[in-house]
C-alpha cells in the first residue's frame, strides 16, 4: 500500500484554509489537537503505509500490535486526510462543548483503540465463516472508523432531524447506516468493515456498556455528566470567557432540556455543512455580496439574544 505522489497536496491546503476560514480560536483544543496530530503524521509519517495499515494478519498473526496506534494516524493521500479531517473537524466542535474538552479526548483515545480491536474481530469473524483468508490480509488505515463512533453519539445527543444521503432524506438515527451503505456504492475501495466497527462501537457507549466501563476506569476524571466542570465559550471573533457547564441539568435541581445544537449548524446534514465549507473556503472576499457564515453557523434570533447576553457579561 503506497501513499499516492502528488505535486500539491491540494486536499491539504483545503483543510488549511477551511480551518483558518473557521478560525483556529474558535475550534475547541482536543478537536484542534486532533486535526493537527493527524496533518503533522501525513507530512511526516512514522512508517510507510503498509507498516501502519490494520490487518488480522499483521496486528494478531505476527503480533505486530502497534499498528492499533499508528493506523488511526495515517492516511492514503491528501484527500483522505481532508474528507476525514473535515468531519472532524464539525464533529468535534460539536461534541467537545457539550461534553468537555477533558472527556473528550478521552473518547477519543478510547474510540481510536476499540474500533481497531472491532475491526480486528470482524475480519476474522470473515475469514472464518467465509473460509476465505483474504479477510485476514484486508489492511485498513485512516480516521474514518473513529468518525463513524463520533457520529453516532453526535445523533443520540441531536436524534431529531433528517440527513441527505445521496439526495434522500434519511432520520438521524438511522444516517449512520444509510452512510455506511451509500460510500461503499461511492467508494467500493474503503473499508466497510472498519466504518462498521465504528459504528458499534458508537452503540456500546450510547446504548451498552461502554460508557459506565470508561467513567470507572477514568478514575482521575469523571465524566461532565455529574460535575460541573470549567468549559470554555467560543463565539466568532474567539474566546469569550469560561462558562460552568451542566450537560444534564444543576445539581439539585431539576434536569434541564439539552441545548439544541442544530441552531450552530443551521439544521444541515453533515454533507450539506461540508459543501457550505467548500464554497466558503472558496470564497471570493473581494465580492460587494455578504459573506456566508462561516463553516455553516447560524444563529436563531434567540440563540442571537442569549450569545450577545453572554458576551456582554464576559465583557464587565
Amino acid at each position: 500500500m503506497q501513499r499516492r505522489s502528488r505535486g500539491i497536496n491540494a486536499g491539504l491546503i483545503l483543510l488549511l484554509s477551511q480551518i483558518f476560514h473557521v478560525g483556529i480560536n474558535n475550534i475547541p483544543p482536543v478537536t484542534l489537537a486532533t486535526l493537527a496530530l493527524n496533518v503533522w503524521f501525513f507530512l511526516n509519517p512514522l512508517k510507510p503505509l503498509y507498516e501502519s495499515c490494520l490487518s488480522v494478519e499483521k496486528c494478531y498473526q505476527q503480533k505486530d500490535w502497534q499498528r492499533l496506534l499508528l493506523s488511526p494516524l495515517h492516511h492514503a493521500d491528501d484527500w483522505h486526510l481532508y474528507f476525514n479531517m473535515a468531519s472532524m473537524l464539525w464533529k468535534g466542535i460539536n461534541l467537545e462543548r457539550r461534553l468537555g474538552s477533558r472527556w473528550f479526548a478521552y473518547i477519543i483515545i478510547t474510540f481510536s483503540l476499540l474500533t481497531g480491536v472491532v475491526y480486528l474481530f470482524l475480519e476474522f469473524a470473515l475469514a472464518e465463516f467465509t473460509d476465505e483468508p483474504g479477510f485476514r490480509r484486508n489492511c485498513a488505515v485512516g480516521f474514518s472508523g473513529v468518525l463513524f463512533a463520533l457520529k453516532v453519539l453526535n445523533n443520540h445527543y441531536c436524534p431529531g432531524g433528517f440527513a441527505n444521503i445521496l439526495g434522500f432524506p434519511v432520520p438521524n438515527r438511522f444516517a449512520c447506516w444509510a452512510e455506511l451503505v451509500a460510500i461503499h456504492f461511492i467508494s467500493p475501495g474503503t473499508s466497510f468493515a472498519g466504518h462498521l466497527a465504528g459504528i458499534l462501537v458508537g452503540l456500546m457507549y450510547t446504548h451498552g456498556p461502554l460508557k459506565k466501563i470508561m467513567e470507572k476506569c477514568a478514575g482521575i476524571f469523571p465524566s461532565n455528566i455529574h460535575y460541573p466542570g470549567q468549559q470554555h465559550h467560543f463565539n466568532s471573533s474567539g474566546y469569550s470567557g469560561y462558562q460552568d457547564y451542566y450537560p444534564y441539568g444543576r445539581p439539585g435541581y431539576p434536569e434541564e432540556a439539552p441545548m439544541n445544537y442544530n441552531a450552530y449548524t443551521a439544521g444541515l446534514s453533515e454533507g450539506e455543512q461540508l459543501e457550505r465549507a467548500l464554497r466558503a473556503s472558496l470564497w471570493d472576499r473581494g465580492n460587494s455580496r455578504p459573506s456566508p457564515p462561516p463553516y455553516g453557523f447560524h444563529l436563531s434570533p434567540e440563540e442571537e439574544m442569549r450569545r450577545k447576553r453572554l458576551h456582554r457579561f464576559d465583557s464587565q
